[in-house]
């Protein structure tokens, strides 16, 4: 993989905001992915919110929680520890797009009624992560520091060597 594409993926600046929006997203999106891939928390499996998910028309409904499921519970664990969180927050992004048009808008904005407000949120923290990246205390922090160091020289090297 080209060391610059991961460098622009991981870099990010050791802003506490980041942490701020990775810890409570990644508890929560975890937390919905376990109910649906696992039956965590009083959720159905993967059996139940598949055939939920077939009754609503997201066809195979089987194939679509796994999905959703596994964006939210891997998705959310690689924010909760801030790694690869620009390509997990867009995973995750997607994932309430789709959660938002396919099940709440028609119930209009509030949770009281079945809304969209919840997802709303989750959407904008994804993509706020997405924008930012994983700030301080994320691997991805520590990646952009330590582990891509050496390639970060070479790279440094060669852009000094043409011009």
């Amino acid at each position: 993989m080209n060391t610059s594409l991961l460098r622009n993926i991981v870099f990010t600046d050791s802003s506490l905001a980041g942490l701020a929006l990775r810890i409570p997203a990644g508890i929560i999106f975890m937390a919905h992915g376990a109910q649906k891939l696992f039956g965590a928390f009083g959720g159905y499996g993967l059996d139940g919110t598949g055939q939920w998910m077939a009754s609503i028309g997201l066809e195979p409904g089987y194939l679509m929680a796994l999905a959703a499921g596994s964006a939210e519970f891997f998705g959310g664990l690689a924010l909760l520890v801030g790694l690869l969180t620009r390509p997990a927050a867009l995973v995750l992004a997607i994932t309430m797009v789709v959660a938002i048009v396919s099940v709440h808008i028609q119930n209009g904005l509030f949770m009281s009624n079945n809304g969209y407000e919840f997802g709303l949120s989750l959407l904008a923290i994804s993509v706020a992560l997405l924008i930012r990246g994983g700030g301080a205390f994320s691997l991805d922090r520590w990646i952009s520091i330590h582990g891509l160091g050496s390639a970060r020289n070479t790279a440094d090297v060669n852009v000094m060597s043409t011009q």
